[in-house]
């Protein structure tokens, strides 16, 4: 994987590029988490804004964010952050989202960003790179087959929302 400059990323796709996002971008990385929230019909669970984004990724550096661009155009994007195992005793690549636009899906660019955050994961001496999948997404879910990962069975994700810590704690 060629890296163009710091924090860019040529791949083997003819015009995609993938760079990690600048501050003033906020906006395009509202517009592609809107765009899989439709995709994944949970358009009404965005509460995200342009300040929450920019002080997550500039500010806490909480998350990481890829723009993938076709000759310069945004055309997707990918989210990520670092989480920690205590059996393996190192940091985790956590892989949030992951979106291209419809009409450029199909044609290797996926495999090349999984490619760019495998590199970066392996950089950073990360001992897993790790994601979760809606069920009923089918082509995804065979996409990650064929790049060899593997569902884990033994496991649930479970998730409790700030409305839900705050009832819990009483405070509502």
């Amino acid at each position: 994987m060629e890296q163009i400059m710091k924090n860019e990323y040529k791949t083997n796709v003819a015009g995609i590029t993938a760079r990690f996002v600048r501050e003033g971008e906020e906006a395009m990385v509202l517009h592609f988490i809107r765009e899989i929230a439709a995709y994944e019909k949970m358009s009404d669970c965005v509460i995200a804004t342009e300040e929450g984004l920019h002080r997550a990724i500039f500010e806490q550096h909480a998350c990481n964010v890829l723009l993938i661009e076709n000759e310069g155009m945004p055309v997707g994007f990918c989210l990520y952050f670092h989480t920690f195992s205590t059996f393996c005793g190192r940091t985790n690549l956590y892989l949030e989202d992951i979106f291209l636009n419809e009409e450029i899906r199909g044609k290797g660019i996926g495999r090349e960003i999984f490619r760019i955050l495998m590199e970066i994961a392996l950089e950073e001496g990360c001992e897993r790179l790790e994601w979760v999948c809606l069920n009923w997404n089918a082509p995804s879910i065979a996409f990650y087959e064929r790049m060899g990962a593997a569902p884990l069975s033994d496991w649930t994700t479970w998730r409790m929302t700030a409305q839900d810590m705050r009832q819990s704690l009483g405070r509502e």
